[in-house]
């Protein structure tokens, strides 16, 4: 169909509990499917949405029962990755999310289609009783951002985002030591991510090219602007340097680091800041999004973060304040951590000192690991995929939720808009609106083409 209507890892990567805002209480076993699993349905099965497909279909808590995509050969790879699993037929095939929502029987989404349907599927996921595993960034504009949150607010929903990292123990720890005081008061941040290395493989010609069979352009391209059908457009990684379908690395790469920033600092937040970024744009082929950047974000209490490309800075997140530093970034063993003092990472948790998030698995937050150096100090990490499952039996927010996610994403939006104005802009996060721009306010929403509309 395509008749308009109003997307990486899990990894085991633990606080007290968030508690959702206005969830109800824990959804007796009568409510789910056969033999008390979660029912769930993934939407958007390329590359990314079959790996996490794939963990999903580790997890003996639930159950998928159909898969949607344009291509029908990833349709087919995915529905074969259940049939297999399931050992029966029994997944069923769409090309049109709007039919796999809206059958009775599905619990709960994976949704990992292309950045600029978020909004659109998320939306209507919630509209239709759907909890949600939702791929980062939240959408392509801020008021994607804020259409998805009112939505699951409104519906009571639970929602996870795939910024998986909150599972890891280093960037728990990283965060905990940081709003604990352990580095005294905070002064700066330091947020990395990669950006410039990611280029375009297409380099064939450009003009419009049939399409294949087999493959739905005209739902690919949904509610981005009505172009022609080039391979170009759809390629891996192509297609996240094209602005009709992702607004760059700056924000579908950088809202993984920025997400620590701001679980280690809420006030980034929730502070009225100025911002400057500076920015080079990308020029080859159908590219032309934000290809490199540097922004600096100057908080009202003098808190100062600054956001580039891997090129520019150590990638991952550090917090610098007058006690000492942390950094956290990916790594081998569940990411890395460093600190100055050396020390600060075998601190362990005073009673009553704030552990950032408390995973429904069993055990004690902290652990010590036996060495040869000696013991040393760790955060257990879980499941992303499973604390997804478990909140939405017990109705709490998972680790990654709609909030949170929601604050990550448009801290990358809002720095692309000043590199593309290259011009200094004043952010109010409690409107979440630029004060005295009107052409910055104006690039906070972004327009729907083909006759959908949120």
């Amino acid at each position: 169909m395509n008749t308009p209507m109003n997307r990486r890892h899990f990894l085991k990567g633990t606080g007290a509990a968030i508690a959702a805002i206005g969830l109800p209480n824990i959804i007796p076993a009568s409510a789910f499917g056969a033999n008390n699993k979660i029912i769930m349905g993934c939407i958007g099965v390329g590359s990314r949405g079959r790996a996490d497909m794939n963990v999903f279909l580790g997890l003996d808590d639930c159950r998928v029962v159909a898969v949607c995509d344009p291509y029908k050969d990833r349709q087919e790879k995915a529905k074969n990755m259940a049939d297999n699993k399931y050992g029966d037929k029994g997944c069923a095939m769409f090309g049109d999310y709007r039919e796999l929502i809206a059958r009775k029987d599905i619990d709960a989404v994976l949704i990992a289609a292309q950045d600029h349907w978020h909004a659109l599927i998320a939306t209507a996921a919630a509209a239709a009783g759907k909890d949600m595993y939702c791929e980062k960034p939240l959408g392509v504009s801020v008021r994607d951002c804020q259409v998805i949150r009112k939505a699951i607010r409104q519906h009571k929903r639970v929602f996870q985002a795939g910024t998986w990292q909150r599972a890891q123990g280093k960037f728990r720890q990283a965060a905990a030591l940081v709003r604990n005081g352990y580095i005294g008061k905070l002064s700066e941040i330091q947020v990395s991510a990669p950006g410039p290395q990611y280029q375009p493989k297409y380099d064939g010609p450009m003009d419009p090219q049939a399409v294949p069979d087999g493959f739905d352009w005209t739902m690919w391209r949904g509610p981005a602007p009505e172009k022609p059908y080039n391979p170009g457009r759809v390629a891996w990684p192509d297609w996240y340097l094209i602005w009709d379908y992702c607004a760059g690395f700056i924000c579908n790469w950088g809202v993984h680091h920025l997400d620590i920033a701001h679980w280690g600092c809420p006030a980034i937040g929730r502070e009225p800041c100025e911002i400057e970024c500076k920015g080079v744009y990308r020029k080859k082929g159908f590219t032309d999004n934000i290809e490199s950047w540097n922004a600096t974000f100057t908080f009202a209490s003098g808190l100062k973060m600054v956001f580039t490309d891997q090129n520019q800075q150590l990638v991952g997140t550090k917090f610098i304040g007058d006690k000492g530093w942390v950094h956290v970034d990916r790594g081998p063993e569940n990411g890395k951590i460093s600190s100055g003092p050396e020390s600060l990472t075998q601190t362990r948790l005073k009673p009553g000192e704030t552990h950032v998030y408390q995973s429904s698995e069993s055990g004690d937050d902290i652990i010590t690991i036996k060495a040869k150096a000696g013991d040393q100090i760790a955060f257990r990490s879980f499941n992303h995929g499973d604390d997804f499952l478990s909140c939405v039996r017990s109705r709490k927010d998972p680790v990654s939720n709609v909030d949170a996610t929601h604050v990550a994403s448009w801290l990358g939006l809002i720095s692309e808009i000043a590199a593309r104005l290259e011009t200094k802009l004043k952010w109010d996060p409690k409107k979440e609106k630029f004060i005295g721009n009107d052409e910055a306010n104006a690039r906070l929403t972004r327009p729907m083409f083909n006759g959908w509309k949120l």
